[in-house]
């Protein structure tokens, strides 16, 4: 089976929440309300039907909650989207054998709560994180109990990357341009995220930890150079603050951290990109999925292509079974 880990979609009952509630959202906001296959499930069926013994496991998509909703309604938000997806699940186990659950971010104690109903109750098999919380990164100390939380159950955070036009590409102007924060802002974002969770000791502390970078990662497969050598000589770099300790007090080689982490296979058609993050990440910790419907075809391209090029990579068909869906399984326990 072709196991697809990270698609998108709205449950139309939040779809029409969010319609109604936060029709104010721009960029991404307006992007997605215009792809019918993100939550008509008719239209939906007819893409995946294009393909042989393929299967989605379900994931919100962008904007992120907190976008959408201030703390005081993101936990319902968040409520509706799961129990949509849950409800997805299980009407239609052989499409969906799995759903991800969202968290409201702005509301850390009312996330906790959620990790558990949505684990116990609904079945889910993980979480989503995006890559900050309205401009705060994910290490800082109110959203760490989360990641505790999951180290706990055993089971993956999805990490999916999140910077809208308002990030703009130089400090002398107000908005970015031509939609570099989507296709260039969009790696850095995962990159930068994981950084951050390395040298705050997040593995060290919970090593039952197991994340998964959307996009094979972002930057860090084709920057493996910077990310090992330039990270060798940490703090060398930096009069203000002594970071020159940080090496010394991770348990492991840093660049080992990075190559610990998971990714998945959207990257929209480029066979090179692929090897890439194979060869950066090896075939254990490489999971299938397409970013469906985030096409110019709203749907089956990055599907129909992604398969092309793990069909016709050089490898073992063994550690393509494992990419398929073998290491999806394991992870996921499904």
């Amino acid at each position: 089976m072709k196991l697809d880990i990270f698609n998108h979609i709205f449950p139309k009952v939040f779809f029409d929440m969010m319609l109604k509630e936060s029709s104010h959202l721009k960029d991404m906001g307006e992007r997605v309300r215009n792809i019918p296959v993100i939550y008509d499930l008719d239209k939906r069926f007819r893409v995946m039907d294009q393909f042989e013994d393929y299967a989605q496991v379900l994931s919100l998509s962008s904007p992120p909650l907190e976008v959408m909703a201030g703390p005081d309604r993101s936990p319902e938000f968040a409520r509706i989207a799961n129990d949509g997806m849950a409800e997805y699940v299980a009407k239609y186990p052989d499409r969906f054998p799995a759903f991800i659950a969202s968290m409201p971010m702005n509301n850390p104690d009312a996330a906790l709560q959620e990790i558990d109903r949505a684990i116990k109750d609904l079945k889910a098999v993980g979480i989503q994180f995006f890559t900050n919380v309205n401009g705060k990164p994910l290490d800082i100390p109110e959203i760490k109990p989360l990641f505790k939380k999951m180290a706990e159950y055993d089971l993956p955070i999805w990490i999916h990357p999140t910077r809208g036009a308002n990030i703009s590409d130089y400090p002398s102007e107000e908005k970015s341009k031509y939609e570099i924060w989507f296709v260039l802002g969009w790696p850095y974002e995962t990159s930068v995220c994981m950084a951050r969770l390395v040298f705050a000791y997040y593995f060290d502390e919970f090593p039952n930890l197991k994340i998964i970078t959307h996009h094979l990662g972002g930057t860090i497969p084709y920057s493996e150079g910077r990310v090992g050598t330039s990270w060798d000589q940490l703090g060398s770099r930096t009069s203000d603050e002594d970071y020159t300790v940080i090496l010394k007090k991770l348990k492991r080689p840093h660049l080992e951290y990075f190559k610990g982490f998971y990714a998945d296979t959207a990257t929209f058609g480029a066979t090179g990109a692929m090897k890439c993050g194979l060869e950066f990440y090896g075939p254990n910790q490489v999971l299938f999925a397409s970013d469906c419907p985030f096409d110019p075809e709203k749907g089956p391209g990055y599907i129909r292509e992604t398969i092309r090029i793990l069909d016709n990579l050089p490898i073992a068909a063994e550690d393509r079974q494992k990419i398929y869906e073998g290491n999806a399984r394991k992870l996921l326990k499904l």
